[in-house]
């Protein structure tokens, strides 16, 4: 007796266990099913997770219903659910068991009422989703990338369930007659709030398939706070179908707008805004021949033949490197870098945990003490390289009269009934003057204005500068390929957005990405006036 006391302990011990480790497992579809009890049964799925939004509380994930059918085996149900099946492996795979399972299902699967249960949950994300470079995507329900890994914990710890129980008998079916306990919990409300603009993300999306822009990047900022409105980069990847993207040679996990490039003739606003701190007026004329010789070495100007006698605004709009080389000379070593310093360049961000910016690199007042150097930096070629959101940072500053923000992608979190728990603010910093700030702008508006301009929007007025930056690399058929950039800022006269295009490769950043921003701008601009109204 003693012996068979022990065994049958023994035995209680391993069931309690197991039915312990099956009320834990979840599988990949996110469904538990557990035993609750002697004589029943549940099968339970998670409806929804907390949510990602955006700054206007429009979900970015949780955006798409499916609809799922408990299917219990050897029933007329099972029969009956039939015509309105999406999933038919999993059908096919639990109608040869026992227990009841669940199977996605087509929302007119309702019309069977009582003689069918029904869930509704929440699809996380699809083949379609919305910046998925910054809300990231999950792989077994766990975090892998962007806002999804860098808040895993906070964003799995609240969740909402579907439920049914059922009768069953010894062998584990479905006792008939016995009435069924089901139980729908709320759609989870709570979540992350981004600064993301749901609307102006799309319409700079829809830029880059207009476009067919193939790498590259795209950012929007708020001016007046440093808010990311919106961030593209392109190729992007399928958060439901990450396999593949895996071994793509274009890199598509590789957030571009977070990343270093060479970044030209942009960089002869930073020249010009060390110029005028410095004390040098915009008037400031030099005379271009065509070329400039630094210590022997030859620094040609894409005009040939020059441009003659020249000031800042002008060599700004005709983006004249000659001009900017011979300006840079007369600089202070060390203010030039820090004007540089100051408006963000050499510097990474951090928009939240695991989510960093590269500082890119640029040159100590050592390495531009070698005039070549000083030359190649004046308009922005060398060793200095930045990302799309150090560049639309500086413009926000530029636009924002002299005043910098730290770029910012969490708005705050918020709970069931919807209040936002605000993240912190930082004051914006003051790193040029109003007058270098406002001089600089008119450089912008006289650039997207000029004739030859690709950028001038229909709808709003802008400023602006354009690049066209080597990189060192060629093609098959041994043509360097070209950074293609555009920033500006609109509307001119009362600023609220930057924006900041790179395309990689291509013949110029006034053919290639400034259409681009004026298409942003202009779509922009009449979605505003639409909400308005």
């Amino acid at each position: 007796m003693k012996r068979l006391y022990v065994i049958l302990s023994l035995f209680a011990a391993v069931s309690i266990a197991l039915a312990v480790r099956l009320a834990l497992l979840i599988n990949d579809d996110e469904i538990a099913a557990v035993s609750v009890g002697k004589g029943s049964y549940t099968i339970r799925s998670v409806s929804s997770y907390s949510g990602i939004y955006d700054c206007n509380m429009l979900p970015l994930v949780n955006c798409r219903e499916k609809y799922e059918a408990v299917v219990i085996p050897n029933s007329s149900g099972a029969v009956r659910i039939q015509p309105y099946l999406v999933d038919w492996d999993s059908y096919y795979s639990g109608i040869s068991g026992s227990l009841p399972f669940l199977c996605e299902v087509t929302p007119d699967a309702y019309e069977l009422g009582e003689e069918a249960v029904i869930f509704r949950s929440l699809v996380r994300t699809d083949s379609k989703q919305l910046a998925p470079h910054i809300v990231g995507y999950t792989s077994d329900n766990v975090g892998m990338y962007g806002l999804e890994k860098a808040y895993d914990e906070y964003l799995r710890s609240n969740y909402s369930v579907n439920s049914a129980t059922f009768g069953v008998d010894a062998l584990g079916s479905v006792l008939g007659g016995v009435d069924s306990t089901v139980s729908c919990e709320d759609t989870v409300k709570s979540g992350i709030v981004t600064t993301i603009d749901k609307n102006i993300q799309q319409i700079c999306e829809t830029a880059v398939t207009d476009f067919e822009i193939k790498k590259g990047a795209i950012i929007v900022m708020d001016v007046k706070s440093g808010d990311i409105k919106a961030v593209v980069s392109c190729p992007d990847f399928d958060p439901v179908n990450i396999a593949a993207s895996l071994n793509d040679s274009n890199s598509p996990f590789v957030n571009r707008a977070f990343s270093a490039y060479s970044v030209g003739s942009i960089f002869k606003l930073v020249t010009a805004a060390a110029a005028l701190e410095q004390g040098i007026s915009p008037q400031y004329s030099n005379i271009c021949t065509g070329a400039v010789d630094i210590n022997g070495q030859v620094f040609n100007c894409h005009k040939w033949g020059g441009h003659g006698e020249i000031n800042m605004r002008e060599a700004m709009v005709q983006s004249c490197n000659p001009y900017f080389i011979m300006l840079s000379q007369y600089l202070n070593g060390e203010q030039y870098v820090k004007t540089a310093s100051d408006l963000g360049f050499g510097k990474s961000a951090e928009l939240c945990s695991g989510m960093v910016s590269s500082s890119g690199n640029l040159q100590t007042p050592k390495e531009i003490s070698v005039a070549a150097e000083r030359a190649n930096m004046s308009f922005g070629q060398g060793m200095l390289t930045a990302t799309p959101l150090q560049i639309c940072r500086m413009t926000a500053a530029i636009a924002n009269n002299g005043v910098i923000n730290t770029p910012t992608i969490i708005k705050g979190f918020c709970d069931e009934n919807g209040e936002i728990d605000y993240a912190p603010i930082k004051a914006g910093e003051r790193v040029l003057s109003y007058e270098t700030a406002k001089t600089l702008k008119g450089f912008m508006l006289r650039t997207v204005r000029a004739e030859t301009s690709m950028s001038n929007p229909d709808k709003t007025s802008a400023g602006g500068k354009t690049s066209t930056a080597q990189t060192g690399n060629f093609d098959e058929n041994g043509n360097e390929i070209m950074n293609c950039w555009f920033t500006g800022y609109f509307p001119s006269y009362s600023p609220k957005y930057a924006v900041t295009v790179l395309v990689e490769g291509g013949k110029s950043g006034n053919s290639v990405s400034g259409p681009v921003f004026k298409q942003i701008a202009d779509n922009i601009t009449i979605y505003e006036k639409a909400a308005e109204q």
